[in-house]
């Protein structure tokens, strides 16, 4: 029996649902035209389509990693502040694996982007205010920013694979990568004579 009630809200709620059963690559309208449990046309009456209901989707993942950043951040500046973000994006990614792959670009180049693009650059940006309050020089801001992205991005996916398989504690793996991140935004000339 078709579900009663359906709408956008209803479509995207549903491919949420998709997504933390299937994972994002398992987002497709059969999947949630079989959870309303209606036929594959009846979804074109609320979305344009595949690639749209994956912006949908996007957008409402950002959505929720920006307030989970927001509400780490808190009143925390600098380190603290990084430190706390960086924990939020991996709890967030351990939490809803599914949703966070879909905050990370897989949208990218799909027309009428632009909404979520600017809602990933806002997210990014609270993260941006953050390394600014570190005192990096301007000039490498953006690779500071990177740097730390990269860092727990790749944790993260290491942790969703499976891929720490040794019994030393995971948590205190990732406790020392986000300090020697920050030590080393703290203090980039340290870095450089060391190498010299």
């Amino acid at each position: 029996m078709p579900r009663a009630g359906l709408d956008r809200a209803v479509v995207v709620g549903l491919a949420l649902d998709v997504v933390d059963a299937d994972g994002w690559p398992g987002l497709t309208l059969a999947a949630v035209a079989a959870r309303a449990g209606v036929a594959v046309p009846s979804l074109y009456k609320h979305v344009a389509g595949l690639p749209a209901l994956r912006l949908e989707v996007a957008a409402a993942c950002i959505d929720e990693v920006t307030a989970a950043l927001t509400g780490a951040r808190g009143t925390r500046t600098g380190a603290d502040a990084v430190r706390a973000m960086a924990g939020a994006l991996r709890a967030y990614g351990r939490a809803h694996p599914g949703r966070y792959l879909a905050t990370q670009g897989a949208w990218a180049g799909v027309d009428g982007a632009d909404d979520v693009r600017r809602a990933g650059a806002a997210a990014v940006g609270l993260l941006v205010d953050a390394v600014a309050q570190l005192e990096v020089p301007e000039a490498h801001r953006i690779d500071a920013v990177r740097s730390v992205r990269a860092a727990v991005h790749g944790f993260v996916l290491l942790e969703m694979d499976g891929g720490f398989g040794m019994p030393d504690d995971v948590d205190a793996s990732f406790d020392y990568l986000v300090d020697r991140l920050v030590s080393g935004l703290e203090d980039p000339s340290r870095s450089r004579s060391q190498r010299s």
